[in-house]
């Protein structure tokens, strides 16, 4: 704990609010992309499981998915 407050204890310390915004900003940004992919890797085990489109249609299936995710979330 910071021994350096310049007021009283019940406000606690100052906050860096922009650095703040940054890691939530960051946050969201990693959330979004990795559930786009996670969503895209079952698409493509569904695919190759079930579909049957095997190992290298369900690896097309998660490269075309993928690239068109990462063009429509940017």
């Amino acid at each position: 704990m910071d021994n350096n407050s310049s007021g009283p204890v019940e406000t606690g310390a100052s906050m860096d609010y922009a650095e703040h915004e940054k890691t939530y900003n960051l946050f969201l940004a990693l959330t979004k992309w990795v559930t786009m992919v996670m969503v895209v890797l079952l698409i493509a085990m569904a695919a190759g499981f079930f579909g049957g489109a095997g190992f290298f249609g369900s690896l097309v299936v998660f490269i075309v998915l993928t690239a068109a995710g990462f063009y429509l979330f940017r």
